[in-house]
């Protein structure tokens, strides 16, 4: 088999095998992988026992397959939650329509179902199912789903399936799964041993106790980089606005703040120890000249609040940026786009911007997508179509990683 490099030795591989005639490829998958020298753990469901013994993968694995909640002889448990942590990498092949469909709406009744739930790790699925049930409108619409839940399709090859039609279906190949994962394996190291400062979300601006000046910026953007960062190996310093988004991955240490001025001096300690930051948060750009305590009363007359610039944190942290850091900002821009893209690089002293539009359908703030133009400091630039943020997130760690390297 030809190989990219040995990123898969020493890695920790869980593989999840449901109830499909292709799981008979999952035997020549493990054994490849132990090859390569992966440690493998295996997962069935109770129907893919129907398909292939336990007691087989269990030989080419090397490791107890399990597919209970419980040991019925003794009653021990088996934790998913161990398992999603154990592991580097959590393969499901094959993966049949219903696993993916469990899988998009979160229904967690069997081990291979929590396991996936409780994965902090990059998760990916090899679907093997008839053409027709691929080609399903509400099977195409579950893989869109995970997809934009950060995880990684390897499409099945066009072939004849095992209905003796011809047709998209057929779990690609082992060799070429195993080829796949350690393109995605060696791009997931490459920034191991770096840290990066990430900022994401809204600044809330008080005016009283109970109303504020904001935005309604999601975090959905900051959190996908800070969580794609992570996922590469490095170290992630993640300050966070007031946002109902979650980040899981152990390799991210999250600070809330709320203000403006609390996320400009968490930057300011972070970053001066950091081998670059990605500045994604929607900071306000004024707050109330001064907060009034309690809570402001309805009056008859008209209420004027003097608003003054909050400090400009991007702008800062160019002008103290050493020569080995790296600084990526952000531009929301709705008229003269580039212009003022390219203006807002030079002026921040920044190496890279990410600039977005509100012209764009489905893009920006509150959305799962986003539309971008990556932008360098040498004039350089990458236009990208319309594609979910987890995606965009890939694209701009991409360029990031050259930088950094």
């Amino acid at each position: 088999m030809n190989t990219i490099n040995n990123d898969i030795k020493g890695k920790k591989i869980l593989l999840g095998v449901t109830g499909s005639i292709a799981a008979y490829k999952a035997a020549a998958l493990v054994r490849l992988l132990v090859k390569e020298g992966a440690e493998v753990k295996v997962l069935m469901t109770s129907t893919a026992k129907q398909f292939i013994t336990p007691l087989t993968m269990a030989t080419l694995s090397k490791n107890p397959v399990q597919v209970e909640f419980f040991n019925p002889e003794n009653g021990e448990w088996n934790s998913h939650v161990k398992l999603g942590l154990w592991a580097d990498l959590m393969l499901v092949a094959p993966a049949s329509a219903n696993t993916i469909g469990k899988m998009a709406c979160g229904i967690a009744d069997n081990l291979l179902l929590t396991t996936y739930l409780s994965a902090r790790c990059p998760v990916v699925v090899a679907p093997a199912m008839d053409a027709d049930m691929y080609a399903h409108v509400a099977h195409q619409q579950n893989l869109a789903l995970l997809r934009l839940r950060g995880v990684h399709v390897i499409e099945p090859s066009v072939g004849e399936l095992a209905s003796g039609l011809q047709g998209q279906g057929r779990m690609e190949e082992p060799e070429e799964i195993v080829r796949l994962l350690q393109i995605l394996l060696e791009k997931k190291v490459c920034l191991s041993g770096k840290h990066f400062l990430v900022t994401a979300g809204p600044t809330y601006e008080s005016i009283d106790a109970v109303r504020f000046i904001g935005n309604i910026s999601s975090g959905k953007m900051g959190y996908a980089i800070a969580e794609e960062l992570a996922w590469r190996g490095a170290r992630v310093t993640l300050i966070s606005g007031p946002v109902h988004v979650v980040a899981r991955h152990p390799k991210i240490t999250l600070y809330k703040v709320s203000s403006a001025q609390e996320m400009y001096e968490a930057a300011a300690r972070f970053f001066p120890d950091a081998d670059g930051a990605v500045m994604a948060a929607a900071v306000a750009d004024f707050t109330p000249e001064s907060k009034v305590e309690g809570k402001l009363k309805r009056g008859e007359n008209a209420l004027s609040i003097t608003l003054t610039p909050t400090k400009d944190i991007a702008a800062y942290l160019g002008s103290i940026k050493k020569e080995n850091q790296t600084l990526v900002g952000f531009a929301l821009e709705v008229a003269n786009e580039h212009s003022n893209a390219l203006k807002k690089l030079r002026e921040k002293n920044l190496d890279l911007i990410v600039l977005n539009s509100l012209n764009d359908a489905n893009a920006g703030f509150n959305f799962d997508t986003n539309k971008v133009c990556i932008i360098d400091r040498t004039g350089k630039e990458a236009s990208y179509a319309l594609k979910s943020k987890v995606e965009v997130a890939k694209d701009i760690v991409d360029t990031l990683s050259k930088w950094a390297a």
